[in-house]
């Protein structure tokens, strides 16, 4: 049976072949190329590594070594340093540069910041392109682990147990010494003496240090210390607490592209709405934008910012009714009247303004009724003497906002669709689910770079590399 037969390794060739001929013309790294050449590199702050006796490399060429390795799934530095040498696709990048791996994790590291503004020249790139609707957007979060391990993550609850863990086994190793001095004889103790007494003195010390952890602790803003990472914070992940970061995107409705992104440290969604749709917003340099979010990003101040900033909002209120948890009335059920200021109860009763109260600097109104002690409802609506409603003083806006959800149910369907695919993608396809660098600023540029990988692929699959080539030629 006849095969298809190779080429003889030691086959001489006439004129040798070019490296050119074995990247077509539709290969990714073209576009590599010509995007890192047209992007003001010194405008954008790249700093080049300092000269150590023989010229630097570019940084040209360092960042196209890593816009590639994180378009492929390659982070580490050793990994891209060996790339480098074997990759034809990155041998015809570099020009047969071979950086070692030293000198491509100090350009990553020094260079922070500038790596970010990489990623914001390629989204305005995909603006220019029309490959956002700039219409209807979809913000969410995701927890990504940072180079952290929960042990070297202490909070209050965990250092009082150890404290008093390590408090408990002092008072075991001084009973077992008060027990061995009554002994006569030592052949048959367990532990000796000087063993024990050694213990103690171990114990004593990491006490000490404990106790010099909690003073750090008090002074911390947010209850909690990372001592691998400092900026990492522990939050939950899938169910389980574990120590990483907030990452926050924004993806357009049209080709499910990621417009703004950003990383922070705080465990929670919450007073990231405004912040998020506002700078999505001027990215696409529209006058107003429709936002969808998750009840995570329910929050009242940040929903009217976004009223006032013609942003128009639409996420799902969370349930945290006491009296729904207990079977009773929820909120929900009451009607209320804005033109006459009052709300209707199930029963058909009308509960008129009492009071206003300033609660941590909320102006709320409180509503009540005195129809509840005789009403034949009143085991189902409350466990005290009568029942009283709250209302936030801007709740009207809130109102609205819940009225639109109702009116497209399916749009939050459409949320879970445009914010998920991205984040799957990065942390499940390309396992970029854990940081590999340390510190808010670094990590920053390391999500940057995993947003514009994700923006690239989404762009060639739509547009072709000829097409993003002549957009930067």
């Amino acid at each position: 049976m006849d095969f298809i037969q190779g080429t003889s390794r030691e086959q001489i060739l006439l004129l040798p072949e070019s490296i050119d001929d074995f990247i077509t013309e539709d290969n990714p790294v073209r576009f590599i190329e010509a995007f890192v050449d047209s992007l003001p590199l010194k405008k954008l702050g790249f700093k080049s590594l300092p000269n150590t006796g023989r010229p630097p490399y570019r940084p040209a060429d360092l960042l196209k070594l890593y816009l590639y390795g994180y378009t492929n799934a390659i982070r580490f530095s050793r990994r891209l340093e060996r790339e480098a040498n074997r990759n034809l696709e990155l041998i015809w990048l570099l020009k047969k540069l071979k950086p070692d791996f030293k000198t491509i994790a100090d350009f990553r590291k020094n260079n922070a910041n500038s790596l970010q503004q990489v990623c914001r020249q390629f989204t305005l790139l995909c603006k220019e392109e029309n490959l956002f609707g700039s219409e209807f957007v979809a913000i969410d979060g995701t927890k990504i682990q940072a180079v952290n391990s929960n042990q070297k993550n202490i909070t209050e609850r965990r250092l009082k147990r150890d404290l008093e863990a390590v408090d408990k086994k002092v008072s075991d190793y001084f009973r077992d010494l008060d027990f061995y001095d009554q002994q006569e004889t030592s052949h048959h103790k367990k532990v000796s003496v000087k063993e024990l007494k050694e213990k103690i003195k171990y114990l004593e010390k990491e006490k000490k240090k404990l106790e010099e952890q909690e003073d750090q602790l008090r002074s911390s803003p947010d209850g909690q210390i990372s001592f691998t990472d400092p900026d990492s914070r522990a939050m939950m992940m899938g169910g389980v607490t574990d120590v990483g970061y907030n990452c926050q995107t924004v993806v357009d409705d049209k080709h499910h592209m990621i417009v703004e992104h950003e990383v922070i440290n705080n465990p929670t969604d919450q007073n990231q709405l405004h912040a998020m749709a506002h700078r999505a917003k001027t990215v696409l340099g529209v006058k107003k934008l429709d936002v969808v979010a998750d009840r995570g990003y329910y929050n009242g101040y940040d929903i009217m910012k976004c009223e006032e900033d013609n942003i128009t909002v639409y996420t799902a209120k969370p349930e945290t009714s006491a009296n729904k948890k207990h079977g009773l009335f929820h909120k929900d059920l009451f009607i209320y009247d804005s033109k006459k200021d009052t709300y209707q109860c199930p029963a058909g009763e009308t509960l008129i303004f009492r009071s206003v109260l300033n609660e941590q600097g909320r102006m709320t109104r409180y509503y009540v009724t005195s129809a509840c002690r005789q009403c034949p409802l009143k085991s189902k609506c409350t466990r005290g003497e009568q029942r009283r409603l709250s209302r936030w003083e801007h709740d009207d806006v809130m109102d609205h906002m819940r009225e639109r959800v109702r009116g497209k149910p399916d749009i939050m369907i459409k949320r879970k669709c445009l914010v998920e695919h991205p984040y799957g993608t990065m942390k499940r396809w390309w396992d970029q689910g854990y940081f590999v660098m340390k510190g808010l600023r670094n990590v920053r540029a390391e999500f940057s770079l995993s947003v514009f990988s994700y923006n690239f692929k989404r762009a060639i699959n739509i547009l072709g590399v000829k097409r993003l080539v002549q957009a930067v030629s």
